[in-house]
């Protein structure tokens, strides 16, 4: 019998293909669309195999034309795909979405997703051994929201038992997928986690708490909880650090289009949990991860090289808190500005 091989993350849950508008306008004024991918867990897999990272993505995807796109998309970053099922009976999920920044009042995303493929992952159709041998296993609310077997599912893969691998978790609650209250469900797979990303908008929407210290009261479980607070920065709660409690705030970004931040986020932070990097340092490369989304169109970005990125978290305190990234940024051209000037790169 083979074994499957191990990797440095497992990321589970739902991809669709993405079409994006060939100009701003409402989705019945555009005319043409260019297809890319789009998911929460594919996105994370993708910029983690990009910064170097052993990763393999797991999913269901229709025995379709769009399902073969996205496995050679995903496995074109170097992400093992082996272990995705392919569904003769349902269709790839496909999405479409204005230009529109997501918070503009034009912004409109139209899902075809209902009874895809994804819909139905359950525990006797996903393949245990590739789920387990990844040192990280990266999970997300969106794949609990998509069916009673999928939330079923991540019951089981956040259930604590000695042995299993790290669990990350990304609350990314979407009230529109959810049939009834989203909350209950979120706070009892975030609560058997060992990493959770929350937004703190999130956090309002699902469990009613504004402020980061009431959101960790509430999730004493985790060993480390991040909370995004936008485009203030993110705090960190970690057991194992020093003061337990870190704000990093996130540099000016001139954002091109504001879609795949938060996954990047998560990506960034991991990859530098993987290395073992101080909190600090896991917060800045997050926020550098997510300013590579923010700067480039459609939900990935391109992914800057880690000697350029070690570069930028190195700084000091000062010259971080000046840090402006426009498009661009992720090429090593722009050296750091001298002491009391603004940091702008490129």
């Amino acid at each position: 019998m083979t074994r499957t091989p191990a990797v440095d993350v497992v990321c589970l849950g739902e991809s669709m293909v993405t079409f994006l508008p060939s100009r701003p306008g409402r989705l019945a004024d555009v005319e043409s669309f260019t297809r890319s991918i789009g998911g929460a867990e594919s996105n994370v897999a993708c910029a983690l195999a990009a910064a170097g990272h052993t990763v393999r993505w797991i999913g269901r995807v229709g025995a379709d034309p769009f399902g073969d796109h996205l496995l050679a998309a995903i496995g074109a970053y170097g992400v093992d795909v082996s272990a995705v099922r392919r569904d003769p009976a349902r269709p790839t999920g496909v999405y479409f979405r204005t230009a529109h920044d997501r918070a503009s009042g034009a912004h409109e995303v139209a899902y075809y997703r209902a009874g895809s493929a994804a819909s139905a992952m359950a525990a006797h159709n996903t393949d245990p051994d590739a789920v387990r041998t990844g040192r990280v296993l990266h999970l997300s609310g969106i794949t609990a929201a998509l069916s009673d077997d999928c939330l079923a599912l991540l019951r089981d893969l956040t259930a604590r038992h000695p042995g299993r691998p790290l669990v990350s978790f990304d609350v990314n609650h979407r009230p529109a997928l959810w049939r009834g209250p989203a909350g209950p469900a979120l706070l009892e797979l975030a609560r058997g986690a060992d990493v959770v990303f929350v937004g703190a908008d999130e956090a309002r929407a699902a469990w009613g708490l504004r402020d980061a210290s009431d959101i960790r009261a509430a999730l004493p479980e985790p060993d480390v909880l991040v909370v995004k607070q936008g485009s203030r920065g993110a705090t960190a709660f970690d057991r194992n650090a020093p003061g337990a409690r870190e704000f990093v705030p996130a540099p000016r970004v001139d954002v091109v289009a504001a879609v795949g931040a938060g996954d990047a986020f998560a990506a960034g932070f991991l990859s530098a949990t993987l290395r073992g990097l101080p909190v600090r340092d896991r917060l800045r490369h997050g926020h550098l991860m997510a300013a590579a989304a923010l700067t480039a169109p459609g939900d990935l970005g391109p992914v800057p090289a880690r000697a350029h990125a070690d570069r930028l978290a190195a700084l000091d305190g000062h010259t971080w808190g000046r840090l402006h990234l426009g498009p661009g940024w992720t090429e090593p051209r722009s050296a750091a500005a001298s002491a009391g000037e603004e940091v702008r790169t490129p």
